[in-house]
């Protein structure tokens, strides 16, 4: 008897590659459009360099 669940990590690894591939033609055609939007690791990023810069002002003066 064959174990059902290795038939099902070959097709479960494709579908994620399919929806990643999905999601990313649809990230680019949001962008063609101009409906795009600041990613969250750029306001994550902005955040950061605020909070740093504040602790530096409040800590070094």
């Amino acid at each position: 008897m064959s174990d059902p669940s290795k038939n099902e990590q070959p097709d479960l690894r494709m579908n994620r590659l399919q929806r990643r591939r999905a999601k990313i033609a649809a990230e680019i055609g949001r962008n063609r459009r101009g409906d795009y939007s600041v990613p969250t690791w750029v306001l994550v990023a902005i955040l950061v360099a605020f909070l740093l810069g504040w602790a530096a002002l409040v800590f070094l003066i």
